[in-house]
């Protein structure tokens, strides 16, 4: 085990909880296998802010899940930047918190920058539970040593997409999950539908309808769909559940939940059935957790969705689907589907449509590969 990983002496070193004694900052940049099309872009790399928090030998890490740009959700890499550079990482790094919901304290009184504030509460999960000397899975309450995975197709022609089907269908995925957009919607569902009659599958809008593509929608209806992700904005609640009222596919919401109190209203008002987990896009586990709960009691399914993470985000995805009502297959496929080398020295690879939760130590369970990191590393600084 390498310093970086090292596990404290003993109990009584980390007793009185965890002192943050230093954070680093790195932007790295992983260039994808093949370009990533969505509804609103094309991605032919994948560009990754990294949080390093140190304490007593160990190290906290995570990933943030915000684009250069604004084209998921508002927050971008540089804004990030400069908020943990000026905010939030002076405000923990030499103080003690003696578990993470202490945090909140310093979390709550700044508005937004969900991906940013998840990135320090992660982090400090990810420290938390190698003080303990336990697998995160374990302070997050979730059980198992395995999650069901399906794969994310991004857009390509019919004839590519049913190729790409077959390989993830030949490598046991679960589930198989579309990219549509507007004019590549109602005919490529048709198709896969026709050579795949039975395999669980749902498609992606990333929010590229409106209420005037109800027809669209409701042609959907007609393929025996798992659910319809996102079709509406990306902040719409209200007209999702007009359309969610019209259908009788599933709706789940992605982008519009940021929070258990929008989960809440969504199940209640009846704007879908099914809801996405980022843990990053939420602000970090506890939201994660509280949605989780919040759906549970709706009898609503959750499942874990991903951000193209390489593998420190990636691992916490697994811990994270662990949680009980994460009944649905997520996103965490094989990061060898995206990326020749990972950051992380253990490979992260899905067996027969399952992905083991990374042990090998504690907390979340994988270590950085420092010699490939300094090669794609594009910004390093330390607070």
């Amino acid at each position: 085990m390498s310093e970086h990983n090292a596990l404290p002496h003993s109990p009584h070193e980390m007793s009185g909880g965890i002192r943050i004694e230093s954070a680093e900052l790195r932007i790295i940049s992983l260039p994808l296998i093949t370009p990533f099309v969505i509804s609103t872009g094309t991605m032919i790399g994948k560009t990754i802010p990294l949080l390093i928090l140190k304490s007593g030998g160990l190290d906290g890490i995570a990933e943030g899940v915000m684009d250069p740009f604004p084209d998921y959700l508002e927050e971008t890499i540089a804004g990030a930047m400069a908020f943990l550079r000026e905010v939030l990482l002076p405000e923990i790094v030499g103080k003690r918190f003696r578990s993470p919901y202490e945090l909140q304290a310093v979390l709550s009184p700044w508005r937004g920058n969900r991906m940013a504030k998840a990135m320090v509460e992660m982090a400090v999960w990810d420290l938390w539970a190698k003080s303990l000397n336990v697998p995160l899975q374990t302070v997050l309450g979730g059980v198992g040593d395995h999650v069901d995975v399906g794969v994310s197709l991004g857009i390509a022609s019919i004839e590519t997409t049913l190729e790409r089907i077959d390989e993830s269908l030949a490598q046991g995925y679960k589930r198989t999950k579309l990219k549509i957009r507007q004019g590549h919607d109602v005919k490529l569902v048709e198709a896969v539908r026709k050579q795949h009659p039975d395999i669980k599958l749902t498609v992606d809008a990333n929010t590229g309808y409106g209420l005037s593509d109800l027809s669209i929608m409701q042609a959907l209806d007609d393929f025996a769909l798992d659910y319809i992700e996102q079709p509406l904005a990306f902040d719409d609640i209200h007209d999702h559940a007009k359309v969610q009222a019209l259908l009788r596919t599933s709706i789940c919401l992605d982008e519009s939940i940021r929070t258990a109190v929008d989960a809440r209203q969504a199940l209640v008002a009846g704007a879908a059935r099914v809801i996405n987990i980022k843990v990053g896009r939420v602000g970090g586990f506890m939201e994660a957790r509280a949605i989780h709960d919040v759906c549970a009691a709706f009898d609503a399914p959750v499942w874990c969705g991903g951000m193209l993470e390489a593998g420190i985000g990636r691992a916490h995805n697994i811990h994270l689907a662990t949680l009980k009502n994460f009944t649905k297959p997520g996103d965490t496929s094989s990061a060898s589907r995206y990326f020749l080398h990972d950051i992380v020295n253990e490979p992260l690879e899905a067996i027969d449509g399952q992905m083991a939760v990374p042990a090998n130590g504690a907390g979340i369970g994988v270590t950085l590969n420092y010699d490939y990191l300094e090669t794609v590393t594009q910004h390093r600084e330390t607070v």
